[in-house]
């Protein structure tokens, strides 16, 4: 039984996010697929204390000087979702 469990610890450690995570269902991928958006979106946007920059339609940068993310939180909520 121990080696199973070993097998399967293994297994969970080698796997590596792919695109096609956001397809799939079992819980692994879908939190791969989670993590990686939440990495791109901080990469792309910096700090929870900075701005999101001013884009035009085709995603390109108009300027730096963006809109203030608002950190304050609905009293209820929950990771800005009402609970």
């Amino acid at each position: 039984m121990s080696n199973k469990r070993e097998g399967k610890k293994q297994q969970i450690a080698d796997k590596m996010y792919e695109a096609a995570d956001y397809e799939k269902q079992d819980r692994l991928s879908k939190g791969l697929a989670d993590t990686h958006e939440q990495v791109s979106d901080t990469y792309m946007e910096g700090t929870i204390d900075g701005e999101i920059d001013q884009v035009n339609e085709e995603g390109s940068l108009i300027s730096h000087e963006g809109t203030k993310i608002n950190q304050q939180r609905e009293e209820g909520s929950r990771h800005g979702k009402k609970e």
